[in-house]
């Protein structure tokens, strides 16, 4: 069992955390994209599916070629940020199943069926795409998750060696600069959205 955080873990997971806009010109290291990594590979997925594939845009050149898929809100926040991410989605993941859950056949469960794939990929892929985020966040850094783009630029951009591989969002990836973000919007109480049965 699990110890419940106290509120200064709890503060920068979820209630000081924020979407930013633009960053310090604090650098990110590779070691630190890999302490993410290593974080949210951790996080559940169906099967241990683990579909997500990212792209960790460090280099001017890599977050040119991605904000030119930006929409126009969008292209100064990657090409600003320290590091921009793709959150591809492979829909072969399934082939990788022998390995990452080797408890049953669950390859067979997958193969012919690319409807299935699809949308396990998709569903298991954003839960991946959060685990980033709050990895992010166990580490100090702050990101941008944001939608805003052209998925099929995107892939030919990135994925066209790999065309089983799509992209689900992108995210911009630093040290937070509070001048670039507004009041929070607004969270409504438990009996707005949510109903115990």
């Amino acid at each position: 069992m699990g110890t419940p955080l106290d509120d200064a873990g709890l503060d920068t997971l979820f209630r000081n955390a924020r979407t930013y806009n633009g960053y310090t010109d604090e650098p990110v290291s590779e070691a630190e994209l890999r302490a993410i990594w290593d974080l949210m590979k951790m996080g559940p997925t169906s099967a241990n599916q683990l579909p997500a594939r990212l792209v960790w845009c460090v280099s001017d050149a890599a977050k040119a070629k991605l904000a030119a898929a930006c929409s126009a809100q969008n292209a100064p926040k990657v090409l600003k940020a320290p590091v921009s991410v793709v959150i591809g989605m492979d829909i072969d993941f399934h082939e990788h199943l022998p390995e990452l859950f080797p408890h049953a056949d669950a390859k067979s469960w997958f193969d012919g069926n690319e409807a299935l794939r699809r949308e396990s990929a998709m569903r298991n892929s954003s839960l991946q795409g959060a685990y980033f985020i709050m990895a992010a966040r166990a580490l100090g850094l702050d990101t941008g998750p944001m939608s805003g783009f052209d998925a099929t630029m995107v892939d030919a951009a990135f994925f066209a060696d790999t065309p089983n591989v799509t992209t689900n969002f992108i995210a911009t990836l630093g040290h937070g600069d509070p001048a670039t973000i507004f009041a929070r919007s607004p969270r409504p109480a438990f009996e707005t959205f949510n109903t115990i049965a």
